[in-house]
């Protein structure tokens, strides 16, 4: 997903005579949150929410036939550090429990999460870079957007950013009434469009001049 969002918004970059600009009508999480990074403003109202972009992974706390549970890889990762610090630091009054639990973990798959987490900070730092960020450092800009970047700090992938927590994290953030007519406009095309994707189509892509539904 963060290699997409990436993608998308370079193609918005390469498609926008001017920088492009996000809006958010209700929720832009995730994957979402990380195409808005690259934008040069953010339209939010006060119910509109973005998310964290820390990768999450499937987890099956039974048998793989079963739907998997989605945690966050920081914390999957965390877990596993955690035991082996136990293990080393000799704070474990045995080690064969610690060893069993060991034994469900694959190193492998752990420095795959490693190299995931790296990649969602490195894509959402350099999109800020090269857009509404480009004047600071990516020591600052990572530091930031913090809140976005670990699960520490918002505890749960589905918790709410909202537009104040957003431009507190140095967002380029518009905020827009509620009330207003431009805000009216904006939700009933978000809601034809939702209505449209979930009925009728996959995909539903639409400028000025035309309109594509796949």
């Amino acid at each position: 997903m963060p290699l997409a969002s990436e993608r998308i918004a370079n193609v918005l970059r390469a498609y926008s005579p001017k920088p492009f600009e996000a809006v958010v009508p209700h929720m832009a999480k995730s994957a979402a949150t990380m195409i808005c990074f690259g934008a040069a403003v953010i339209h939010m109202s006060k119910t509109a929410e973005l998310g964290p972009v820390d990768p999450q992974v499937p987890y099956w706390t039974t048998g793989e036939e079963e739907e998997p549970d989605w945690i966050s890889a920081e914390e999957y990762v965390r877990s596993y550090d955690n035991l082996i610090a136990l293990g080393i630091g000799g704070k474990a009054k045995r080690l064969e429990p610690i060893m069993l639990q060991l034994s469900r973990y694959d190193s492998r798959f752990i420095e795959k999460l490693r190299s995931a987490q790296k990649l969602s900070e490195d894509i959402s730092v350099r999109l800020l870079k090269t857009s509404m960020m480009k004047r600071r450092t990516i020591k600052s800009i990572r530091k930031s957007i913090d809140v976005f970047l670990r699960q520490t700090r918002t505890r749960t992938h589905g918790r709410m950013i909202n537009h104040e927590e957003a431009k507190a994290c140095g967002l380029n953030v518009k905020l827009i009434d509620l009330h207003s007519p431009l805000w009216h406009t904006m939700w009933e095309l978000f809601v034809r469009s939702d209505w449209c994707v979930k009925s009728i189509c996959n995909k539903l892509i639409e400028t000025g001049k035309t309109s594509v539904q796949a």
